[in-house]
C-alpha cells in the first residue's frame, strides 16, 4: 500500500501498488458527516453510562469515563480514518469502488450490468450539500453498490454519464 497526494484536491489517499492510477477521494466534507453521524450514535452510550453513574451504585467514573473515551474515539478518530481509506473510479466501461484497511474490500461494477442507479441524501448530507450514488446490478448477492459522500452534483453527473453508457450500449 502506498500513500500518495491527489493531484486534484492534494488530499492523502492510499492504493495498491499495482494501480494504474489514483482513486479519486470522496468529498473532505463527508469526514463531518460521518462525525456528527457518529456522535449521535454515540450519545446513547453516553446517555446509558451517565445514568448508571448518576445511580451511584459503583465506583464514580467507572461507566462514564470508558464510554466518553469511546465516543471520543468514535467521533474523531474513526470518520478520519474511514475517510482515507475510501476512494472510486468511473471509468469508461466500468465502476470501482476500493474501501477499507483491516476488512479491505475492491468492487468492480462492469457499467453494463447496472440495472438501476439511486442518488440518497439524508438531512445530514443534504446539510451538507453530499449525496450516496448506489447502483443495483442483477442478481442476488452484492446487487448493490454504494457510494456515499459525493458532492450531490458529482453524484447526479456520475448517474447521467451511467445512464448515457447504458443508453448507447442498448441502443
Amino acid at each position: 500500500m502506498q500513500t500518495v497526494l491527489h493531484p486534484q484536491h492534494g488530499l492523502r489517499i492510499y492504493r495498491h501498488m499495482d494501480e494504474p492510477e489514483p482513486l479519486m477521494p470522496l468529498d473532505p466534507e463527508y469526514v463531518g458527516v460521518m462525525r456528527i453521524s457518529n456522535a449521535i450514535f454515540a450519545a446513547f452510550p453516553l446517555i446509558g453510562a451517565l445514568v448508571l453513574e448518576l445511580s451511584q451504585l459503583t465506583v464514580p467514573g467507572l461507566f462514564i469515563i470508558p464510554a466518553a473515551l469511546l465516543a471520543a474515539w468514535l467521533v474523531f478518530v474513526v470518520p478520519g480514518r474511514r475517510y482515507a481509506r475510501w476512494g472510486y473510479q468511473l471509468g469508461s466501461d466500468r465502476l470501482r469502488i476500493v474501501r477499507g484497511y483491516l476488512f479491505y474490500s475492491d468492487t468492480v461494477v462492469p457499467l453494463g450490468r447496472i440495472q438501476h442507479i439511486d442518488v440518497d441524501q439524508g438531512p445530514i448530507m443534504r446539510s451538507h450539500d453530499l449525496a450516496t450514488l448506489t447502483v443495483h446490478t442483477a442478481g442476488n448477492h452484492n446487487s448493490s453498490v454504494a457510494l456515499p459522500g459525493l458532492r450531490h452534483d458529482d453524484a447526479i453527473a456520475m448517474r447521467e454519464s451511467i445512464r448515457d453508457y447504458i443508453k448507447a450500449a442498448q441502443g
